[in-house]
């Protein structure tokens, strides 16, 4: 009976050990992740060989759209030769982002450092003859933005890796598995180059899809970046050891279930540098969409696509211009905000101050002279436009004696105060925000 006592007493101090140690994992990803959570937008930038002749970023020759062969000659046109990073920098801090992601190596190999892995890369094997991802960094690093790093697991261009085209593979792993072998030195190789050499805050993978995470060794990446940096950030592409979800292009209707996520998104229909793709976004809806993904508890990671020779397209400054006109004048309700309440409640964005005392309102073109704000139980101690300062003022409806359903509230909104592509109201409220969520009352005397 003795040794069953101590059987489980010793039973539960593991399980109180077990539970303590997991806690203190979380609680110290919660930290590394509070950046990322209070940031909510980056700059994606895709450059690489694809944007010589502005075709499909490495899916050009994998789908057979272009020979493997014709693809390499871009290297002939990627020149830099107008590569200004202090000004790529700029126009990013201007934008409002607080990080931004570049691709290190996209899926066709090409490298924009000077990696000891092989020679196709900026340096050894293009017209631009320097690395072009080193001064970038610098600046960002200079600026306080956050650095990340796109990297592809695939090479299709890598004489030793699996896959080359849709209709080819090189190899299996269980034929060749020396081969295999001598693949993952080499991208783990690099890996550790970018760590050591830029020990980034995020790493954005890609192409996890073409192999499992054992094969990938997976695990043992991650851990690898880990040991060197603790803090860094990894998204959801390294199979099943990402730190946070990445949907792109489609905004998710539903807020997703991770707590941490980003979506990726192009300003036209390409993510590299395509001349012939006119169809860009207009800053409203940038804006728009920027607003849905925060009001959700998202970052925005918004794609540009700078040219061969290193400068941006015309439309893709403009946007990130008037973006940052917004985002600057707006800044209280966006960056260190939180997820704001349920549509039912307004209809429209919302967002909340990390006290849950201030509630933003995104109001999208004109009113009509008033916005509504269903079922907020809170008294309301100030209302203001954010960015402009007028102090506002509201009416509640539908509220009686008999019921605690609190009424609707109506907030007067002037045309004259109206923001030119979307209007913030800041609602101050007497105490954390508490919402009405039930079915309504009936009379039952009067």
């Amino acid at each position: 009976m003795k040794k069953l006592i101590t059987s489980i007493f010793l039973l539960a101090i593991s399980s109180n050990f077990a539970q303590e140690q997991a806690q203190g994992n979380l609680s110290q990803n919660e930290e590394k992740m509070e950046w990322f959570k209070d940031a909510k937008l980056g700059i994606f930038i895709h450059w690489g060989l694809y944007a010589v002749n502005g075709i499909d970023e490495s899916w050009s020759f994998f789908n057979g759209y272009i020979s493997h062969k014709d693809y390499l000659k871009q290297t002939k046109g990627f020149t830099a030769k107008k590569y200004d990073p202090t000004a790529w920098v700029d126009l990013i801090k201007k934008s409002g982002a607080k990080y931004s992601v570049i691709t290190s190596k996209h899926h066709d190999g090409f490298a924009l450092w000077d990696t000891k892995f092989g020679d196709f890369n900026a340096v050894k094997g293009a017209s631009s003859k320097k690395d072009v991802l080193t001064p970038f960094v610098s600046e960002l690093r200079k600026n306080n933005l956050k650095v990340g790093i796109y990297y592809s697991l695939p090479d299709w261009s890598y004489a030793d890796y699996t896959h080359f085209t849709r209709d080819s593979m090189r190899y299996k792993i269980a034929d060749e598995p020396k081969r295999w072998d001598k693949f993952l030195k080499y991208y783990q190789g690099q890996l550790k180059e970018l760590s050591d050499t830029y020990n980034p805050d995020l790493y954005w993978f890609d192409g996890d899809w073409e192999h499992s995470s054992e094969e990938w060794q997976a695990p043992k990446v991650r851990q690898m970046l880990l040991d060197r940096n603790p803090n860094t950030i990894l998204n959801s592409r390294l199979n099943d050891q990402g730190d946070y979800a990445t949907p792109e292009q489609g905004m998710p209707i539903t807020r997703p279930e991770n707590k941490f996520w980003e979506l990726c998104l192009t300003m036209n229909d390409s993510w590299g540098y395509q001349k012939n793709d006119h169809n860009y976004k207009t800053t409203d809806q940038i804006i728009g969409t920027f607003a849905d993904v925060i009001s959700n508890g998202g970052n925005l990671l918004l794609d540009i696509g700078p040219k061969g020779d290193g400068t941006i397209p015309e439309e893709q400054v403009a946007i990130l211009e008037g973006l940052g006109r917004w985002t600057n004048k707006h800044k209280e309700a966006i960056y260190g905000t939180r997820s704001g309440i349920p549509k039912e409640h307004f209809y429209g964005p919302t967002t909340l101050s990390k006290d849950q005392t201030i509630l933003y309102l995104f109001v999208k073109g004109n009113p009509g002279g008033e916005v509504v704000l269903r079922g907020l139980k809170n008294n309301i101690n100030r209302i203001w436009v954010v960015g402009e300062g007028t102090k506002l003022s509201h009416q509640v409806i539908g509220k009686v004696y008999w019921s605690h359903y609190p009424g609707i509230k109506y907030i007067k909104l002037p045309e004259h105060v109206l923001d030119e592509n979307m209007t913030v109201i800041a609602v101050l409220l007497d105490g954390k925000v508490d919402l009405y969520r039930e079915d309504g009352a009936v009379i039952e005397s009067n």
